[in-house]
């Protein structure tokens, strides 16, 4: 029961922050965020792809 007490209070905390800031507030967190994110590809296939992508350009500027 405690448990179920928390919960719900710690989602009335975060529907109170979001409500209480304005909306250009959370435009601007959400695009900070998304710049900070590193890309896909980097993500899902680690370094290997920037290689791939290195060695392409070598390839194609001769």
């Amino acid at each position: 029961m405690a448990d179920s007490d928390e919960w719900v209070k710690y989602v009335t905390e975060q529907f109170v922050q979001y409500v209480e800031t304005s909306k250009d507030e959370r435009k601007q967190s959400r695009q900070t965020a998304k710049a900070s994110r590193e890309p896909w590809l980097t993500k899902w296939f680690g370094i290997a792809p920037l290689g791939v992508a290195l060695w392409w350009r070598s390839r194609s500027g001769r």
